[in-house]
């Protein structure tokens, strides 16, 4: 995406004010990349988009258009897939808290939907007793250790026996398969993902025979970013290969000799949006407290880093003042709410005026999907493509937040 003065202030008239930047040929580009590489070890690899990372309805349909599936939480993410016209088929539900109606629609419609509970066992055999003429396929969310220092909530233990009881309890119904496993745990770190590809591949075989139809690794992946933030983390940064040549060819391994392998599906979400969205955001003030400089933005850290991780984005400022700008150096970019700590980048060092834009980049990840309504509506959602712009969301209002409420 190649950005200058003109085009920035153009899409800021027509919107007034702040915005975000949707790269979908930067979006596309990595999908295609992760995919490519993790298929170079195991052919029947699968891509299927975390929807919580970034549910842009835009984001997801191009998932669709590329050919992966739906990875959704929520009845809120499946009615995303359905308003789409996305099928079914290519929908995978995990989550730790599962609407019924949602699940047994996606059973019987043909999508995966992955045990995390024991309790949601109940709903599966019900279903599956009130339709004995069909088979039903559902998965099992397994937790197990790979040593990374954390205890997940998430899944299933696998080292209890009530899974093992579990397992017959579902095997005994009699139309009811077990067709996949997943597992999902949150750190990126690479050593972290041979351990997991070792343990769902042990499972497979003790569960499934050598017969299940797919597995599934979960998400966790870095995505691309530029040195200055690869240096924020105290973890490297690995490439898709990186992660493909610690998993997938440890899947490849252990399924070489089966006559039927599995599908192997992983469920990014920042390795494929977190470089593919930028926000701009006007400075709208500039002064000096007591020797420290801070600039004030239309725009906040919850705009960009709602996790609140205190990194430091790429960023690049923009302007078309025809005077000589002042020089700052140690200046902070602050948000425009009340909140003491809302910073957006600290230690700017460079030209800076009032009027200015500043381009943040590396703003993909969980951003749209967890900035609260707080002070202000959230801003809208540009695609540029081409220097072309079209709004695939539109700048939120007053009755966009208050809707709900009674006056």
């Amino acid at each position: 995406m190649e950005l200058d003065i003109e085009i920035l202030r153009r899409i800021e008239k027509e919107q007034g004010g702040a915005y975000y930047l949707l790269d979908t040929e930067q979006f596309a580009t990595n999908f295609n990349e992760l995919l490519a590489a993790f298929r170079r070890y195991y052919a029947d690899t699968q891509i299927a988009y975390s929807y919580k990372t970034n549910y842009t309805p835009r984001l997801c349909r191009l998932v669709d258009e590329l050919g992966g599936a739906a990875e959704v939480v929520s009845d809120m993410e499946y009615e995303i897939t359905r308003r789409l016209g996305i099928a079914t088929e290519r929908v995978h539900l995990n989550g730790p808290y599962k609407d019924t109606a949602t699940v047994r629609e996606i059973i019987l419609g043909g999508g995966t939907v992955n045990l995390d509970d024991y309790g949601e066992a109940d709903t599966v055999c019900q279903l599956a007793a009130e339709h004995p003429e069909r088979t039903i396929r559902i998965g099992l969310r397994c937790n197990f250790k790979i040593n990374d220092g954390v205890t997940s909530r998430f899944g299933l233990d696998t080292t209890k026996a009530e899974f093992r009881q579990l397992i017959d309890r579902l095997q005994q119904q009699g139309n009811i398969v077990i067709s996949g496993l997943q597992c999902h745990f949150a750190s990126r770190a690479l050593p972290t993902w041979k351990p997991r590809a070792e343990g769902i591949a042990r499972l497979a075989e003790e569960i499934g025979g050598g017969t299940l139809g797919h597995i599934d690794l979960g998400g966790g992946l870095f995505g691309k970013m530029k040195d200055s933030l690869k240096a924020q983390f105290d973890t490297p940064i690995p490439t898709y290969e990186e992660y493909a040549r610690e998993a997938a060819a440890c899947i490849a391994t252990h399924f070489e000799d089966c006559a039927q392998k599995p599908t192997l599906f992983i469920e990014p979400g920042s390795a494929l949006v977190g470089d593919a969205m930028r926000f701009v955001a006007p400075v709208t003030g500039i002064k000096d407290i007591r020797g420290k400089a801070i600039a004030t933005l239309l725009g906040s850290m919850y705009n960009i880093n709602p996790t609140l991780n205190r990194k430091n984005p790429p960023v690049t400022v923009y302007s078309d003042a025809e005077f000589e700008r002042p020089t700052y150096r140690d200046l902070d970019f602050a948000g425009y709410t009340c909140i003491e700590s809302d910073y957006l980048y600290r230690g700017y060092d460079g030209p800076l005026a009032v009027g200015d834009l500043v381009v943040f980049e590396n703003v993909g990840s969980y951003s749209v999907v967890l900035k609260p309504p707080f002070i202000l509506p959230n801003f809208p959602i540009v695609e540029l493509c081409d220097g072309q712009a079209r709004v695939v969301k539109r700048k939120e209002t007053f009755d966009d937040l208050f809707c709900t409420y009674e006056f």
